[in-house]
């Protein structure tokens, strides 16, 4: 399957803003925005000029990288978004948010998405009692996302327990990290809900030229 296997902290840059893609390192001194705060490349420190399309192709590659899909993927998300009722942007991030490499995230179950892909793509994740190894798997209303008995001792899982509480979970997930890890999906999230700093109106603007 493809993905993007370049360096992280670069995505960043490009787009001006942590995406904390890096987990832990995004929150230090060392990352690297905080050293360079200027797009990579030769001309990354020039000022081209912001034109209305410059601007929403930015809005669109800022929501792939956060969410770590590429271009096809990304497009699909948007047909299917259009093809439901109300507002297309926000139908965009709520798809998004579904996903389950998203969910175990925003669990506080691993450090970033690329992190939580790696866990269910190893099978260490069911949803409704059956695994699952697809990061891109859709969560629906009451689904109960929980780690594999045997996969609770592993590392990430150990400290995902120790600092449990830390992290803020959003009002749509519910988790339990005593003796098992589960999450309950009480409701698909809405826009108020979702703390992506995306402006998705830009992205429709751009899919609808």
């Amino acid at each position: 399957m493809a993905r993007y296997t370049g360096a992280d902290c670069k995505l960043c840059r490009r787009e001006k803003m942590k995406l904390f893609l890096k987990g832990s390192k995004c929150m230090g001194p060392k990352c690297p925005i905080e050293i360079r705060p200027y797009p990579p490349g030769e001309h990354g420190r020039g000022r081209p000029k912001e034109t209305e399309y410059l601007l929403q192709l930015r809005e669109k590659q800022k929501a792939k990288r956060i969410y770590g899909v590429l271009e096809r993927q990304f497009s699909n998300y948007y047909v299917e978004a259009n093809r439901q009722g109300g507002k297309t942007g926000e139908n965009l991030l709520t798809l998004l948010e579904r996903r389950l490499d998203n969910v175990v995230y925003r669990a506080g179950f691993a450090k970033s998405r690329d992190a939580a892909r790696q866990l269910i793509r190893h099978g260490h994740l069911k949803v409704n009692g059956k695994k699952v190894d697809i990061p891109s798997f859709l969560v629906s209303e009451a689904d109960i996302v929980e780690v594999r008995q045997k996969s609770l001792e592993m590392t990430p899982f150990v400290v995902a327990r120790a600092e449990a509480g830390e992290g803020q979970v959003p009002a749509w997930l519910g988790v339990v990290t005593e003796g098992a890890m589960r999450i309950l999906v009480h409701s698909l999230p809405v826009r108020q809900q979702i703390d992506a700093p995306v402006q998705e109106q830009l992205i429709v603007e751009l899919y609808s030229k």
